[in-house]
């Protein structure tokens, strides 16, 4: 009971100075003259990830490894199945042009960047730093781009994020509340993910991708649901995308550089977590690019995969009896039927891109 109230009380302390940190952050940036989309695609979509941060943080300090990274591994695989395809069974979702021509691809890259530097088994303080200034590089692009972007995604982000009238030392305060409540939050959560972990004879990595991984990602299905309701469809996806590429770059990049001797990185998490995490990025771009949409059988597609993963690693952690009939049917049937469809829909998008040049959804 003692350790439900732990984890039930951090979790909630993570969202609420999460919350207020986003709102303080973004209404001061607004009040000196930085652009509501600037603030939405970085304030707001890597504020979101201050609970994977403050976590995964707080996990590398207290050297507990597997937590950490299986919480910022299972976060990205979270948000994009399981966001996306809640937001697209509510409304098929706009996907902008250079959300295909850049933040994908740069999600891919450091989703694979992030295997790659794994192969060692570890993720040191050298990796740590390279990731991080990754994120920095990422976020002063991303403000240079935002000088491009059309009227109506300026006018989306505006109506979102626009400036406020509050006092500037109102605003402060909250983004000092926000921080004091992530510090406390993540503590007492890592204390009762680890208690969790314990009591169910599960592994830290297996809580990680899982229980902490969903709670810690609260803040972005939120964030995307909400934004799928009022029709800010762009925000949606734009908001998941940006948070992914945060998750990786920055916040295992700081929970890297935090681990006094780095990271290690599980086999299990090697062999099995980390592709999952790389092919679920790949699978976004022939998805994303066929329509410059997300349909709602494709939400309903993604939305069974994170079902299907979740329950593989439950039944592998428990090693039920169930497992090998339920690896079969995976291997032999559903990912061969997905990858041939991947393939179908990025073949189609290609030969459409070639008749006809590509445009932005949305009018200038």
């Amino acid at each position: 009971m003692l350790t439900g109230v732990l984890f039930l009380v951090g979790l909630g302390l993570l969202i609420l100075g999460a919350e207020l940190l986003v709102k303080g952050a973004s209404r001061m940036a607004t009040a000196v003259g930085v652009s509501p989309l600037v603030v939405g695609l970085t304030v707001v979509a890597f504020g979101t990830s201050a609970p994977e941060m403050a976590v995964s943080v707080q996990s590398a300090w207290d050297g507990r490894p597997d937590l950490a990274l299986g919480n910022v591994v299972g976060s990205s695989v979270f948000n994009v199945l399981f966001i996306l395809g809640v937001s697209a069974l509510i409304t098929p979702l706009v996907v902008s042009s250079q959300l295909i021509r850049l933040d994908v691809p740069v999600m891919m890259v450091a989703s694979g960047l992030l295997v790659v530097l794994a192969l060692d088994g570890a993720v040191g303080r050298l990796d740590g730093g390279l990731l991080f200034a990754a994120a920095i590089a990422y976020t002063v692009f991303q403000i240079r781009q935002s000088r491009k972007e059309t009227s109506a995604i300026r006018d989306e982000y505006a109506h979102e994020f626009g400036d406020r009238a509050v006092p500037l030392v109102r605003n402060a305060g909250l983004v000092v509340a926000g921080l004091v409540l992530l510090v406390l939050g993540s503590r007492w959560l890592v204390a009762g993910a680890v208690a969790f972990a314990e009591y169910l004879g599960l592994s830290e990595l297996v809580i990680g991708l899982t229980i902490v991984a969903a709670g810690t990602s609260l803040p972005e299905v939120a964030t995307s649901v909400l934004a799928a309701l009022r029709g800010e469809r762009d925000i949606a996806v734009g908001n998941v995308v940006g948070s992914n590429i945060f998750n990786v770059l920055a916040v295992l990049g700081l929970a890297g550089l935090a681990s006094p001797a780095g990271l290690p990185v599980s086999n299990a998490l090697l062999r099995f977590d980390l592709p999952v995490m790389v092919a679920v990025a790949v699978a976004c771009l022939p998805v994303f690019a066929s329509g410059s949409r997300i349909a709602r059988w494709e939400g309903g597609l993604f939305l069974s995969y994170y079902v299907a993963y979740t329950l593989y690693l439950v039944l592998a952690a428990q090693q039920h009896d169930a497992l090998p009939a339920f690896s079969i049917a995976m291997e032999l049937f559903v990912l061969p039927l997905t990858a041939i469809t991947l393939l179908i829909i990025g073949w189609r998008t290609w030969l459409e891109g070639r008749r006809t040049p590509p445009v932005d959804p949305r009018p200038s």
